[in-house]
């Protein structure tokens, strides 16, 4: 009987590419990457890891193997091989030879060159999704975890692109995860598959959108509801309405700190009524490098400098026990830095905030009484950490704005 060959194995010829494939997938576990970048240009192929946040690049296979590696990648991935027109989306997972398992996300793009790849590594550990795990400070933590377990209402995380968002908002999810509540999240694509949840990708090509998916979760017995992104006014409507019909819903947005997600709501046409009314939290955030404990450098930052950086207000507080650091580098870490940290704005919806939502407040107005009530700025918070020595200021300052 003829032994049909299924694409998966690999021949003679392959074997080049399946074995610096595996040493990619390797390296990257190895320094802990969130991405690889496979990019064809015209005269060379580059291959690149994105750790901590930073790329950087490693060696790359010969040129005449960009076209298998991509296939191989393609293969792996379950998408159509022949199809090199279009961007296509998958997933595969992957064992290492330390028993190590990596869930990984896949991309392709058609570009000048060929196909460029981008495969995201996706956490498998969920013991880590967790508040703490995250960089939450026990205060803030305390003010997220009032807001999730209330049986109502919307808690709100707001970042750009790549601030962690989603982990935060699957930390919540991993911790509402229980036998006697229903939960559903639509996203675009899942990035963590968490079992339990009943989890559902966007495909605007056959008209299964965010709206679409939300008015069938809302058919289903829901108590809980995850919404990857509030794009529109159509799904900031009805999330706003099963928020105050007896249901918790988690989202994100894409704003540069917790206020100014009340202007960009109100922007796109919700009513102040229902702003008011509905959220419960919102939470901005970044992501800021880690500090290398094994070889970062004491520096000394005088209180002139931290008010000519628009650090005013922790001036007064920068008492002799803060030091700073800055990144050195060693056999140890990457050019000073190991791993990233959080930096948190938890901004709960208090009454004296709600007034100020009703009568259309200015963003400036809305900060200004968030920070009457104790809510930090991203930059202050960036502050303290760097004042404690996790992370350097550079690393603050870029990520962070003065107000």
């Amino acid at each position: 009987m003829a032994i049909h060959h299924s694409g998966n194995l690999p021949t003679p010829s392959d074997a080049p590419v399946v074995h610096y494939l595996q040493q990619t997938w390797e390296i990257a576990a190895q320094l802990r990457a969130s991405d690889i970048h496979f990019e064809p240009f015209e005269n060379f192929f580059r291959v690149r890891l994105r750790v901590d946040g930073v790329l950087q690049e490693i060696p790359a296979p010969p040129y005449e193997f960009k076209d298998q590696i991509v296939s191989r990648i393609k293969v792996l991935s379950r998408l159509d091989i022949a199809e090199k027109r279009l961007p296509q989306d998958g997933r595969m997972n992957l064992g290492l030879k330390n028993t190590q398992r990596l869930n990984l996300r896949v991309s392709t793009l058609p570009t000048l060159f060929g196909e460029k790849i981008v495969v995201r590594i996706l956490p498998t550990d969920l013991a880590k999704l967790n508040l703490d795990h995250l960089g939450y400070s026990p205060a803030d933590k305390q003010k997220m975890l009032a807001a999730v377990q209330k049986p109502h209402g919307m808690v709100l995380v707001t970042g750009p692109t790549g601030s962690g968002k989603s982990q935060s908002l699957y930390a919540c999810l991993n911790l509402l995860n229980r036998a006697e509540v229903n939960i559903a999240s639509v996203e675009d694509p899942s990035e963590i598959q968490l079992p339990g949840i009943n989890q559902v990708n966007v495909k605007e090509k056959i008209g299964l959108n965010f709206a679409t998916s939300l008015r069938a979760f809302l058919r289903q017995d829901p108590d809980i509801l995850m919404v990857g992104e509030i794009r529109d006014h159509e799904t900031a409507d009805i999330v706003m309405k099963a928020s105050q019909t007896g249901h918790l819903v988690l989202s994100t947005l894409h704003t540069q700190d917790a206020p100014s997600a009340l202007v960009r709501l109100r922007n796109m046409g919700v009513a102040t009524y229902n702003l008011a009314s509905s959220i419960s939290l919102i939470s901005a955030q970044r992501l800021v490098r880690r500090l290398c404990v094994h070889c970062r450098t004491p520096v000394s930052v005088s209180s002139q400098s931290l008010k000519e950086l628009g650090l005013q207000s922790f001036t007064d507080q920068a008492a002799p026990q803060h030091h700073f650091y800055s990144a050195k580098g060693c056999s140890q870490c990457h050019n000073g830095y190991w791993g990233r940290i959080g930096l948190f704005q938890v901004m709960p919806i208090t009454a004296a905030l709600q007034h100020l939502i009703l009568h259309n407040a200015s963003g400036h107005e809305l900060t200004a009484q968030a920070e009457k009530e104790g809510v930090t700025t991203l930059r202050h918070a960036g502050l303290l950490q760097a004042s404690m020595g996790i992370t350097s200021l550079s690393e603050v300052l870029a990520h962070t704005d003065v107000t």
